[in-house]
C-alpha cells in the first residue's frame, strides 16, 4: 500500500503498541501499563471511546461476569498516566521495520505490537441501505433510530445478537429467519430451544430502573445515543464490539402498538433481497405476517408496500422496513495484510500460538481478530465472545511482558475449560466445556433435567465422565459441574441419579 501524498510525521518510538479500543485491546494495554509503569503504552483506536471492563466478578475458578462500560479515552489515560491513546485507524503495518502508519499520517515504531482490531459483521449483502449489521455501539444506535419508525423487520441469524433482539423488541412485527431447525443453535440444542420458546410470547418483566451502561459525551459534545452511524469511528471503520447487556439503555420499540410478535422461519436462508421498485416491476407476491395457529398453505397476501423484501430459500417472500443481518462476524485483518505474510486460520483470523504470537516476529494478536492454533484442552474451544476477548487480551500482555523480561510464562488457566455465562430471554445461561458435544463423535450421551419455566439442565457424558454442560435458570450447579469436568471423575456409578432433583449434588461432590 503506497502512502498518501500527506507527509509522514517523524516516527515516534513506543516499547509497546496495542491496536484496538475494544475489550481485548484495553485489557492488554492496562496490564502492560501496570507491568511497565515507566514505559509509554500506545493504544491506537479508530473510535473516540474505549471499552472498559467494570464490575468484574469471579463466579468460579473459570467463570467470570463483568459489565462493559464505554468511556472517553481520557478516562483511561487518567487511570494509567503511561497510556497514550491515539484516535486513528491503522493505514499500514510495516512489520519488517517494526512500524505502523496511522491514517492521520503519523508513524510509530514499536518493540512489540499487539493487534486487537476485533471483527466486522458478515452481512448477507453489501451496499444495501436496508440491510443493517449490529456489531458496535454506532450500529446499535442506528438500529434503535430505524426501529422507532418500523412496523416490521426481518432478522437473519441465530447467534447471540439475534437471540437478544427477538426477545427485546416490542411494537414491531419480527420475521426471524434461521438456517437451523431450532433457535440458538450456536449455544444450545433443540431441547433448550423448546424450553426458551414460550418466553417469546410471555409478558416481559419490568426493566431495571438503573441502567448498567453509563452515558458519556464525546469531545464534540454529542451524546453517543444521538450520534449518526459512523460518528464514533473513521469512515469505513468499525467501532469496538458490543459487550454484555449491550441492549440495556436502548429503546427497542417499533411504531406499532403491540408487544411481542415474532414469527420464526427455520431451515432457510435469504435467497434474494428486492427494493420496492424492483419488487413491484417483477410483480411478485409477498406474504402477510402469519397469524397464530395459521394453517400451512393458508398464508395471506400482503398488499402493503414495503421498502425492502426478502425472498427465503423456502420460497416465502416477506416485505419489511429493514433487515438485520446477525449472521456472525469475520476477523478484521484486512488493514494489516498488505506486504505482511501473516499465517491465517481457516476462519480468516491471524493465527496465534500458545503465547499469542502471530507468525511475524514481535507481533501478537488477541480477541476476535485472532485464531488459536495450539492444541487446545479437550474441554476448551475458541468462540468470539467478550469473555474470551478479555482473557486473551490479559494473557497476550502477560506473554509480551514475559518475553520482554526474558521470563517463562505458563498458559493461562482460563484456556483449560470453556466457560461462559450470559443471559437469554431473561434466563441466566451457563455454558461449560463441550456443552454441545462439539467434536465428540457419536459415543457420547446426554443427561437432561427440565422444569418448565424454571430450569433446563443438560450434561454431556463420555465414558462415564462429564465433558460439558448447559445450565439455564438459577441452578447453582455451575461450580460443581465445573469441578467435575476439570477433575474428570468417573461418574458411572451415579447413573441418572446425577441429575436427581432430590439429591443435593453440590454437597455430594464437595
Amino acid at each position: 500500500m503506497a502512502a498518501d501524498s500527506a507527509p509522514l510525521l517523524a516516527a515516534v518510538h513506543s516499547r509497546f503498541i496495542v491496536v484496538g479500543g475494544g475489550i481485548a485491546g484495553v485489557t492488554c494495554a492496562e496490564l502492560l501499563a501496570a507491568e511497565f509503569p515507566s514505559d509509554y503504552i500506545l493504544l491506537v483506536t479508530a473510535s473516540p471511546v474505549i471499552k472498559a471492563v467494570v464490575n468484574f466478578r469471579q463466579v468460579s475458578r473459570t467463570l467470570e461476569e463483568f459489565d462493559v462500560e464505554e468511556q472517553a479515552s481520557s478516562v483511561l489515560e487518567k487511570r494509567y498516566p503511561n497510556i497514550k491513546v491515539i484516535q486513528s485507524g491503522v493505514k499500514w503495518l510495516k512489520s519488517g521495520e517494526h512500524k505502523i502508519i496511522t491514517e492521520a499520517g503519523e508513524e510509530h515504531a514499536y518493540e512489540k505490537l499487539c493487534l486487537c482490531a476485533g471483527a466486522k459483521p458478515k452481512l448477507i449483502t453489501e451496499g444495501n441501505p436496508f440491510v443493517l449489521g449490529i456489531r458496535d455501539t454506532d450500529s446499535a444506535a442506528e438500529f434503535q433510530k430505524r426501529l422507532g419508525k418500523a412496523k416490521r423487520i426481518t432478522i437473519v441469524g441465530n447467534g447471540g445478537i439475534a437471540l437478544e433482539l427477538v426477545y427485546e423488541i416490542e411494537g414491531c412485527e419480527v420475521i426471524w429467519a434461521i438456517k437451523d431447525k431450532a433457535i440458538g443453535n450456536t449455544f444450545f440444542d433443540a431441547g433448550a430451544a423448546e424450553f426458551l420458546i414460550p418466553k417469546l410470547s410471555a409478558e416481559k418483566p419490568e426493566p431495571p430502573l438503573a441502567c448498567k451502561r453509563t452515558k458519556y459525551t464525546t469531545s464534540g459534545g454529542t451524546p453517543e445515543s444521538e450520534m449518526e452511524e459512523g460518528a464514533a469511528a473513521s469512515p469505513g471503520k468499525i467501532g469496538s464490539a458490543l459487550g454484555p447487556d449491550w441492549h440495556e439503555g436502548l429503546h427497542l420499540k417499533g411504531a406499532k402498538k403491540l408487544s411481542h410478535k415474532v414469527h420464526i422461519e427455520n431451515l432457510c436462508e435469504i435467497k434474494k433481497t428486492y427494493l420496492q421498485e424492483e419488487f413491484q416491476q417483477l410483480q411478485k407476491r409477498s406474504l402477510a405476517f402469519p397469524k397464530a395457529q395459521q394453517d400451512k398453505g393458508d398464508a395471506e397476501t400482503d398488499e402493503e408496500p414495503w421498502p425492502v423484501y426478502v425472498e427465503l430459500t423456502n420460497g416465502k417472500i416477506y416485505g419489511c422496513d429493514f433487515i438485520v443481518s446477525a449472521t456472525g462476524v469475520v476477523p478484521n485483518v484486512q488493514p494489516f495484510l498488505d506486504g505482511n505474510n501473516f499465517a491465517l486460520g481457516e476462519d480468516g483470523g491471524l493465527k496465534v500460538d500458545k503465547c499469542m504470537n502471530t507468525s511475524l516476529p514481535d507481533i501478537y494478536a488477541a480477541g476476535d481478530i485472532c485464531t488459536t492454533s495450539w492444541e487446545p484442552s479437550p474441554v476448551w474451544q475458541q468462540m468470539r465472545l467478550w469473555t474470551q476477548a478479555r482473557q486473551m487480551g490479559w494473557y497476550a500482555a502477560k506473554c509480551m511482558a514475559a518475553d520482554t523480561l526474558g521470563e517463562p510464562v505458563d498458559m493461562d488457566f482460563s484456556f483449560e475449560l470453556f466457560a461462559h455465562v450470559t443471559k437469554f430471554f431473561n434466563y441466566k445461561v451457563v455454558l461449560l466445556g463441550k456443552y454441545n458435544a462439539q467434536g465428540l463423535g457419536s459415543d457420547h450421551e446426554l443427561m437432561l433435567r427440565c422444569t418448565k419455566g424454571l430450569e433446563y439442565i443438560k450434561v454431556v457424558m463420555q465414558n462415564g465422565r462429564m465433558l460439558g454442560a448447559v445450565l439455564i435458570g438459577e441452578t447453582d450447579l455451575e461450580e460443581t459441574f465445573e469441578n467435575l469436568i476439570l477433575n474428570q471423575m468417573d461418574l458411572s456409578r451415579y447413573g441418572e441419579h446425577l441429575l436427581d432433583p432430590n439429591i443435593d449434588i453440590e454437597d455430594y461432590f464437595d
